[in-house]
């Protein structure tokens, strides 16, 4: 997400942030150079778009209001109009650059890179047309710009999915080699978790009457609240004692990881992250134990 930076090195484009002065929701064109953008970008590993910012990387007063308004689903749609499948991984927030209001696209990075479907043409004027992208092009950053494919971008992200499948089986590894002696190793689903519920469907894993059971959970119950109603959430349990922002739930957020924790935050495929009462919950306890806990999670953020 964008921060509020105060160091210079910071304020410039590089490979994972690209800065747009300001975007025009009814016009076709910027919609096209934007999709590239975010499709390179996600190709690249991700990064973001910080949409109000000069390419100096000075805030340029634009209002972000109408980006902020999007609906998620209708700008997945428009994506996958040119890439032919849908892509949502990403995060449209209110963001704050310097003390002035900006929008944030924080963007995942992808493990198969997207290839462009269909070209991003568009009227120019005066009877002419401008591509963004072309029919079966692949688009990645190099440095702060979105350009087609290079051997050494396909070289790179095989080498980055590679990474990540090695840490997936070292960490599966040293959970077996750290087990207890004796230990039963079972393999279940990613969505199956443990529950004490009674209304959970009972699974035997071993011969223990008292072992716990396991259910698939509805992320839609135990995640109740994207990132507007969990604002909304924490601040009627604050009941006044301060008033929190958008800007503050991504501090927390970032800082503390939340993304690591399934209790606290779950991401649709196609959807924008959602979030449980649990996690609003923590989030008053920590404020009610430490009344500078927001400020101090600005300062960490800031500080990254």
């Amino acid at each position: 997400m964008a921060q509020r930076r105060t160091k210079a090195k910071n304020d410039r484009e590089s490979r994972g942030v690209d800065f747009k002065e300001q975007f025009n929701v009814d016009n076709p064109g910027e919609w096209c150079e934007l999709i590239k953008d975010i499709v390179a970008i996600a190709n690249t590993g991700g990064g973001r778009i910080v949409l109000g910012v000069k390419d100096n990387g000075q805030p340029s007063g634009w209002d972000p209001t109408p980006v902020l308004q999007l609906d998620h689903a209708k700008v997945v749609d428009r994506i996958s109009r040119y890439v032919g499948e849908p892509f949502g991984d990403f995060e449209i927030v209110c963001d704050e650059w310097k003390g002035k209001p900006v929008a944030t696209i924080a963007i995942s990075g992808v493990s198969i890179p997207m290839v462009f479907v269909q070209p991003g043409t568009y009227d120019v004027g005066s009877g002419k047309q401008r591509t963004a992208f072309g029919r079966g092009t692949m688009y990645f950053r190099h440095g702060a710009k979105s350009e087609t494919a290079h051997p050494r971008d396909l070289r790179t992200v095989l080498e980055r999915e590679l990474e990540r499948v090695r840490r997936s089986w070292l960490g599966n590894i040293r959970k077996v080699v750290n087990a207890p002696a004796g230990a039963r190793v079972q393999v279940l689903p990613s969505d199956v978790r443990e529950s004490r519920s009674p209304a959970a469907t009972a699974i035997r894993l071993v011969d223990d009457l008292q072992a716990p059971a396991y259910r698939k959970i509805d992320p839609n119950i135990t995640h109740p609240y994207r990132q507007t109603e969990l604002v909304k959430r924490v601040n009627e349990l604050l009941s006044g004692s301060r008033k929190v922002s958008t800007y503050d739930i991504q501090c927390v957020r970032r800082v503390h990881t939340a993304e690591k924790r399934s209790d606290w935050y779950y991401k649709p495929k196609f959807g924008s992250p959602q979030y449980s009462d649990g996690f609003a919950s923590w989030i008053v306890e920590q404020h009610s134990a430490d009344p500078l806990f927001f400020d101090k999670c600005r300062g960490a953020y800031k500080g990254k």
